[in-house]
C-alpha cells in the first residue's frame, strides 16, 4: 500500500511543472504544458508504474530496453538512488524539460497572454505598491474612455458616486491617482472583464511613456482581448435556440447568429454584414416564402418595434414568431423563435377538444335520447298503472252492485228462514259473501289510495278514544286466539286524518294478532319531542331482515307467512299506502322467532280538541219495530231494488220502489204521502241519488230522512251529502247498519210524532 501511495503521489508531482511555470513565466502556454505532461507520464510510467506491475525477474528490469542496461527503469542511465527518487527525478526533468520547448515552440495566444497578465501584468497598475505613481492622464480622459465602454451616463453616476466616497470633487483637468485608477479599473472590469480593463487602463497610460514595441504589443493584446470578447459573444448567440438580428438605424443587417440562418435558410452571399433588410424579404419573396403583395408589409414589420407576430414561411411551413425590441442607437434587435411545434400542438389540442365535444355532445344526445325513451316507457308504464287503478276505482260501482244485492238477498233469506235446517247455508252464503266484499274492499282502497281520491281531512282529537275503540274492536279475537292484547291509554292529542290513522292500526293489530302464536300485542305511544311513537308490537313469528321491504308489496306472502295464516297479502301494503298519504314516517324492526315492532311518528298538536257531542244510541232493535214504515228505494239497478224490496219488507217496512228521476216526478206528482225514509243509490244514469233527494223533499214540502248508497268514497260527495243532511252507507251494504238508520230514522219519527201529541 505504501508503493502504490508513492507512485500516485510521482503521478500528481507531474502537473507542478506547468503549474509553476503558468504562475512565474509569461511566454508559458497550452503547447508546452501538454508536451511536458506527456513526456512526465511516460517516464513515471517507465520508472515507477512499471517497477511496480511487473514481475520481480522481468527481463526489461534486469537488463534494460532492449538490453541497454543504461535504460533499465529503476537506474535511468545509471543513477544510483532509491527507486522513488529515480522515478520522480527523471520524470520532473523530462517533463520540465518539454515544457519549455514546447512552450517556445510557438508563440502565445492572446487568450494565453490575456489570461498571462492577469498574473504576471507589465505595468502593476492598481496595486498597493503604486503610491508614487506618476502620469499625464487627466480625469476628462479617463472619462471619454469609460464612456466609450459604459455609456456616458453611466460614467458621470459612477464618478459622483466616488466624489462622494472620498468626500472630494474631480475637475475635468486633474491629473487621475492611483485611487481612482482603481476605481476606474474595477468599473471597468464589470463590463469587459478585469483583464480586458486592465489592457484598456495600460493603453491610456502609457501611451505617452511606453515604447512603440510596447504601444503595439498593449494594441494586439487589446485587439486580441475585444476579439476574444466578441467570439464569445457570438458563440453563445449561436447556442441559442431563438434566431437572432440586429439591425442599426437605416435597417442594415451589423450582427446575426446561426440559428436566424438555419430558419429561414439564407445562402451566404445574402449574410453579408450591412445588407439591408428589404434584400433579406426580396430573397424570401422570390423563392414563395413571402407573397409578393405581402412584401411591404413584411419589410414594415421588421423595421418597426411592435407586438409579437407571426410569419408562415410557404417554402418550409415554419411558423416564426417575430418580437423587436429598439435599440439606443435606433436600430432593432429581432428574435425568431420557431414556434411550429407549438401551433401544430395546439391546433392538435383544439381539435382534440372540438372532437371532446362533439363526442359529449353525441353522447349527451344518446343519453337523452334513451332518458326520453325511459321517461316515455316509465310514463306509459305508470299510465297503464294508474290507468288501472283508476279502472278499479271507476268500476267499483258496477264490481259491488252485484255483491250488494247478493247481500241484500242472503240476509233477507236467512231471516226468513230463521232457524231451520236450510238457514245454515244462508248464513254461510252471507258469511262467504261477506269474505269476498272484505277482499274487494281492500284492492278498492289500494285503487283509491294510488290514484289519490282519497284526500286525508286533518282534525285535532285525543288517542285515548281511537285508542280505546281498537280494544273494543280487536280483543275478542285475540282472546279467541289464546292472545292477550295490551292497549296503554294516552291523552296526547294529535293532528291527523282521524278515520284513516284508525285504518293503519286497525291493520297493524289485525297483522299481529294473525301472525302470533302465543304471547300478546301492545299498543302504545311513546313521546318523543313534539312528536309521538305509535307502536305496535308482537311475539309473533317475525321477519328476516332481508325481507323487511317485501312485506309492504301488495299480494306479496312470505313462506313463514303462508303457513302461520290465510291472506292476499294487501294488509300492509294499505298501511304503507295510508302512512305516506298521512305523511307519516312508518318504521318496520323485526327479530325472526321473538316479534315485530312497527313504529308510526305522528305530530303532536298544541290545539285543544273540539268538544265531542254525546250521542243517545239506542241498542239493536227488533225488526217488528220497522212495521209500517215507509220506505222509498231509488236504484236503476232491478236487482238491487228486488233484494231491498225483499229485505226491507221482511223487517215490516212498506216499500216503494224507482229506478229514475222520471219515475220519481210521476211519483211525487200522484199526491201519496210522503215517505218516512228515501234510500237512494248515488250512482244513476245520467242522474245522482242526492239530486233525486233533493227533489223529493222539494216535491213533498218537508225535510225526509234519507240514506245515501255508494261505493264512492271521495270528500267531494260525503261533503255534499252532509251538507244536504243525508246519511252515507257505503257499498258493500251491510244489512245490520241499514237497519240500525232505519231504526234511528223511526224512532226519532216517533219520538216527533208524540211531541206534536203531547202538544196539542
Amino acid at each position: 500500500m505504501a508503493s502504490i501511495g508513492f507512485v500516485s503521489f510521482a503521478a500528481v508531482a507531474q502537473f507542478a511543472p506547468a503549474l509553476i511555470g503558468g504562475l512565474f513565466w509569461r511566454n508559458a502556454n497550452g503547447r508546452g504544458a501538454m508536451l511536458g505532461l506527456s513526456a512526465g507520464f511516460i517516464v513515471w510510467c517507465y520508472t515507477l508504474l512499471l517497477p511496480t506491475v511487473a514481475p520481480e525477474n522481468a527481463a526489461i528490469l534486469r537488463d534494460g530496453f532492449l538490453g541497454f542496461t543504461a535504460l533499465r527503469p529503476e537506474a535511468l542511465f545509471g543513477t544510483n538512488a532509491l527507486p522513488l527518487t529515480n522515478g520522480v527525478a527523471w520524470s520532473i526533468a523530462a517533463n520540465t524539460l518539454f515544457y519549455i520547448l514546447g512552450s517556445l515552440s510557438r508563440a502565445s495566444t492572446p487568450l494565453e497572454r490575456i489570461q498571462a497578465s492577469i498574473f504576471l501584468p507589465r505595468t502593476f497598475i492598481g496595486a498597493p505598491t503604486l503610491k508614487r505613481f506618476r502620469t499625464t492622464v487627466t480625469v476628462a480622459e479617463l472619462k471619454a474612455t469609460m464612456a466609450r465602454y459604459l455609456g456616458a451616463e453611466r460614467v458621470e453616476r459612477a464618478f459622483l458616486r466616488f466624489e462622494g466616497r472620498e468626500q472630494r470633487r474631480l475637475d475635468p483637468g486633474m491629473t487621475v491617482d492611483t485611487p481612482l485608477i482603481r476605481y476606474a479599473e474595477q468599473l471597468l472590469g464589470t463590463a469587459v472583464g478585469s483583464s480586458s480593463a486592465r489592457l484598456v487602463l495600460s493603453l491610456l497610460l502609457q501611451r505617452n511613456d511606453a515604447s512603440p514595441r510596447d504601444a503595439r504589443q498593449l494594441l494586439d493584446d487589446a485587439s486580441a482581448a475585444l476579439q476574444q470578447n466578441r467570439d464569445l459573444l457570438q458563440i453563445a448567440l449561436d447556442q441559442m435556440d431563438q434566431g437572432i438580428t440586429v439591425l442599426d438605424k437605416d435597417l442594415r443587417l451589423t450582427c446575426w447568429n446561426r440559428q436566424f440562418r438555419k430558419l429561414f435558410d439564407l445562402p451566404d452571399e445574402v449574410m453579408q454584414v450591412g445588407i439591408p433588410i428589404s434584400e433579406i424579404v426580396e430573397h424570401l419573396s422570390q423563392r414563395g416564402d413571402i407573397a409578393l403583395n405581402a412584401r411591404n408589409s413584411a419589410i414594415r414589420s421588421l423595421g418597426t418595434v411592435r407586438r409579437p407576430w407571426r410569419m408562415t414561411m410557404k417554402s418550409t411551413g415554419k411558423i416564426l414568431e417575430i418580437n423587436s425590441n429598439p435599440m439606443p442607437d435606433g436600430g432593432l434587435v429581432t428574435t425568431f423563435t420557431d414556434i411550429t411545434a407549438a401551433v401544430e400542438a395546439d391546433l392538435m389540442r383544439q381539435k382534440a377538444s372540438e372532437m371532446l365535444e362533439q363526442r359529449v355532445i353525441d353522447r349527451t344526445a344518446e343519453l337523452m335520447h334513451v332518458n326520453d325513451e325511459l321517461a316515455r316507457a316509465q310514463a306509459a308504464a305508470e299510465e297503464a298503472n294508474l290507468g288501472k287503478t283508476r279502472f278499479l276505482a271507476a268500476a267499483g260501482h258496477d264490481i259491488l252492485q252485484p255483491l250488494n244485492a247478493a247481500r241484500l238477498y242472503s240476509t233477507a233469506l236467512a231471516e226468513k228462514l230463521g232457524r231451520s235446517e236450510t238457514s245454515e247455508f244462508a248464513r254461510n252464503i252471507d258469511s262467504s259473501l261477506e269474505a269476498v266484499e272484505a277482499i274487494l274492499g281492500m284492492v278498492l282502497d289500494i285503487s283509491r289510495l294510488d290514484t289519490g281520491s282519497l284526500k286525508p281531512e286533518t282534525s285535532v282529537f285525543r288517542l285515548d278514544k281511537l285508542l280505546s275503540q281498537i280494544a273494543t274492536d280487536f280483543t275478542p279475537l285475540a282472546v279467541k286466539k289464546g292472545l292477550k292484547l295490551r292497549v296503554v291509554p294516552s291523552s296526547i292529542v294529535v293532528k291527523t286524518d282521524r278515520n284513516m290513522l284508525r285504518r293503519l292500526i286497525q291493520n297493524l293489530v289485525s297483522n299481529s294478532i294473525k301472525y302470533s302464536r302465543k304471547g300478546g300485542i301492545l299498543l302504545g305511544v311513546r313521546r318523543r319531542g313534539n312528536f309521538v311513537d305509535l307502536q305496535v308490537l308482537d311475539t309473533g313469528i317475525g321477519i328476516a331482515p332481508q325481507k323487511l321491504k317485501l312485506v309492504f308489496r301488495e299480494f306479496t306472502r312470505l313462506n313463514e307467512g303462508m303457513r302461520e295464516a290465510e291472506g292476499l297479502g294487501l294488509g300492509l301494503s294499505i298501511v304503507d299506502r295510508i302512512a305516506r298519504v298521512l305523511s307519516l314516517p312508518l318504521s318496520l324492526a323485526s327479530t325472526p322467532g321473538k316479534g315485530t315492532v312497527f313504529s308510526l311518528r305522528i305530530p303532536v298538536s298544541g290545539e285543544a280538541p273540539p268538544a265531542e257531542e254525546v250521542k243517545n244510541r239506542r241498542g239493536p232493535q227488533r225488526a217488528s219495530e220497522l212495521d209500517g214504515l215507509g220506505v222509498l228505494c231509488i236504484d236503476n239497478d232491478v236487482n238491487i231494488l228486488c233484494g231491498m224490496e225483499t229485505l226491507l219488507s221482511g223487517w215490516g217496512c212498506n216499500v216503494t220502489t224507482l229506478r229514475s228521476g222520471a219515475e220519481l216526478k210521476n211519483f211525487c206528482a200522484t199526491g201519496t204521502a210522503a215517505p218516512a225514509v228515501i234510500i237512494a243509490d248515488y250512482h244513476l244514469i245520467h242522474e245522482n241519488g242526492l239530486d233525486m233527494i233533493g227533489f223529493a223533499r222539494e216535491s213533498f214540502k218537508t225535510e225526509i230522512p234519507a240514506i245515501l248508497l255508494t261505493a264512492d268514497r271521495s270528500k267531494e260527495v260525503r261533503q255534499r251529502a252532509e251538507d244536504e243532511n243525508v246519511t252515507v252507507l257505503h257499498k258493500p251494504l251491510r244489512p245490520a247498519a241499514l237497519r240500525s238508520m232505519l231504526s234511528l230514522f223511526h224512532h226519532a219519527r216517533q219520538d216527533g210524532a208524540s211531541t206534536q201529541g203531547s202538544t196539542r
